[in-house]
């Protein structure tokens, strides 16, 4: 098992027991104690967990959202900047997945008058932003209304983008690790954002500074799966040196 792997399968088995002692991971995992420490060492520093006399706790680590609702109302200027220097990527001619999010409804907001472009998504905010735009065609993929977020899930949403092959995805995330790669809290949503990945040529991250170095119970993706990451200027130069030393290239906004 790959110390990658290993790591998570951590965090998954303190998640589900609440503590556990070094002995016992060491023998869950069939590795010496060292490793354990080490290991528990590296993810303590996530504050994911939290380490205790001859054990481990569970840390704060990243266990929900807010509702788009606030979210839209945070880091707007970040967002902004960000939508408008993902679109720049976007060309006449391309076929592009637009993720459900606040983020990447910036996208959206910078291509309204933009042409020949088609845009499939599952949110129903960027399906509105985009209804009124002749130049671009819009496919929604259906599934369930989750309406404290305007998002499409579920099994509908699944199997509309197992058909689809798309120049571009631009998947938004609550967190991205240079280790861990895409994570999730919200396990019913890790397939659609699968799908995305699975069906595009060039896999583009959308995200502000403050989910990068996130890691949470899980894996949308690993970081390999990944071509580029666009965030803000606020993300600090270690954070995009860590993704650079992946293969990932960062762009900054």
């Amino acid at each position: 098992m790959l110390a990658a792997e290993r790591k998570l399968k951590i965090i998954d088995y303190v998640k589900k027991n609440n503590v556990a002692s070094v002995a016992q991971l060491s023998a869950e995992f069939n590795v010496h104690e060292a490793t354990i420490r080490r290991d528990l060492s590296e993810i303590e520093k996530e504050g994911l967990l939290r380490r205790t006399h001859g054990g481990v706790v569970l840390g704060e680590g990243i266990s929900s959202e807010p509702s788009f609702t606030v979210r839209v109302t945070e880091r707007v200027d970040e967002k902004q900047r960000i939508g408008e220097k993902a679109a720049a990527m976007i060309n006449e001619g391309e076929h592009i997945i637009l993720d459900s999010g606040t983020t990447t409804l910036q996208i959206a907001k910078n291509i309204v008058n933009r042409s020949n472009i088609t845009v499939v998504t599952n949110d129903v905010n960027i399906a509105a932003e985009l209804r009124d735009s002749k130049g671009i065609k819009v496919i929604v993929t259906g599934g369930i209304l989750y309406p404290e977020s305007f998002m499409l899930n579920g099994m509908f949403t699944n199997e509309v983008l197992k058909t689809l092959h798309v120049h571009k995805a631009f998947v938004g995330t609550p967190a991205i690790h240079p280790e861990f790669g895409l994570t999730h809290f919200e396990e019913q949503l890790v397939p659609a954002k699968m799908g995305m990945i699975q069906a595009a040529k060039e896999v583009i991250v959308v995200t502000d500074h403050t989910k990068i170095g996130g890691v949470s119970l899980h894996t949308v993706s690993p970081i390999n799966n990944i071509h580029k990451l666009v965030t803000g200027k606020e993300a600090s130069e270690l954070q995009i040196h860590q993704f650079e030393e992946k293969g990932i290239s960062v762009i900054t906004a």
